[in-house]
């Protein structure tokens, strides 16, 4: 049976406010426990206007306490911002609070503009130089193996509790999956940032893996997929995503559009260049075409999971979206 997960931007639609899009979140991941997806991850991004989630270690409490058995966790946290000490122990503390269901993905993009990397970061933001070693800190410190001279050797890390947090790599190019390969960590390929090169980064991965703090590999792809009852309304939904699609391109800091400013727009030839191009990072459809488009993504990659993440112009279509594609796979419902 397919795994299927969830990723979650918070994604702020225009009319609506970000109290509005972290209630949805609070929504969709209860709606995900009782539809069977095997874990709901958050993304952390700063200073957009169309996403609101800055800070998901916060969040994931909330989540936490709201949900009876799916796996929560951060998709991701961007390392290059912090300490790794610290986000061990945010998420040891995550660990805690819900035993067995804690997942710690991270990556190094800046999740906003560089002049807002360098504000998070107080002017110290290093574009992930030093993700490397930060990754490698982070397993040493949840694995206990930091090297005797390493400044954190010896420190107590608490809670002091028997569990610990899943790692994994995130990443969207070769980099990400050689350094969970090296590492033995799980790897998830955004898929949705780059459609173009992920098997041949999953090849990679496998193919270069290292047994370590995972025994083999174990790889994710993350696809951006959006289902609806017939195909005239995926279309219908399309149309907001071909206006944030040309929103990107153009570097518009904006709310997600809306179902009616997507169909109200009109597009030239530039435009719509545009929107041809992007078309190939996202799977919308009914849910018959989208779960075969699926499978054939997951037997490219051999993937042992798709994480999904659904932007849609309402937030009734993106509920919807899920719980159509749960039905697709045959996902076991728990009420």
């Amino acid at each position: 049976m397919t795994l299927l997960s969830v990723l979650d931007q918070s994604p702020v639609i225009a009319g609506h406010s970000a109290a509005d899009a972290i209630a949805a979140t609070v929504e969709l991941a209860q709606l995900a426990d009782d539809l069977g997806y095997t874990r709901y991850w958050c993304a952390e991004h700063h200073g957009l206007l169309g996403v609101c989630n800055p800070a998901p270690e916060v969040l994931l409490a909330r989540l936490g306490s709201v949900t009876q058995r799916i796996r929560i966790g951060s998709g991701g946290i961007m390392l290059p911002y912090y300490s790794p000490f610290k986000v061990a122990e945010q998420f040891m503390m995550l660990e805690a609070l819900f035993p067995g269901r804690i997942d710690l993905g991270v990556g190094r993009a800046p999740g906003g503009d560089m002049r807002t990397a360098q504000a998070v970061a107080a002017g110290t933001y290093n574009r992930g130089d030093q993700f490397t070693q930060q990754v490698q800190d982070l397993v040493g410190l949840m694995d206990g193996t930091l090297a005797a001279d390493h400044l954190a050797h010896g420190v107590v890390l608490q809670p002091q509790i028997a569990t610990r947090p899943q790692l994994w790599v995130l990443g969207s190019s070769d980099f990400g999956g050689t350094l969970a390969a090296q590492l033995g960590l799980r790897f998830s390929f955004a898929h949705f940032i780059n459609a173009h090169f992920g098997h041949l980064v999953a090849n990679a991965y496998h193919d270069n893996f290292q047994p370590g703090h995972e025994a083999k590999p174990y790889l994710a792809c993350a696809v951006f997929a959006i289902c609806a009852d017939t195909e005239a309304e995926a279309a219908d939904l399309e149309k907001a995503v071909d206006l944030r699609r040309v929103q990107m391109a153009y570097g518009l800091n904006a709310p997600i559009p809306s179902l009616e400013q997507g169909r109200a727009q009109e597009y030239g030839e530039r435009e719509q260049l545009v929107i041809d191009r992007e078309k190939p990072r996202s799977i919308i459809g009914t849910p018959e075409s989208v779960a075969e488009r699926l499978h054939a993504l997951e037997d490219s990659f051999r993937a042992d999971e798709l994480i999904v993440l659904t932007v849609a112009g309402s937030y009734a279509a993106r509920l919807r979206s899920y719980e159509l594609l749960a039905e697709a796979f045959q996902l076991p419902r728990t009420r």
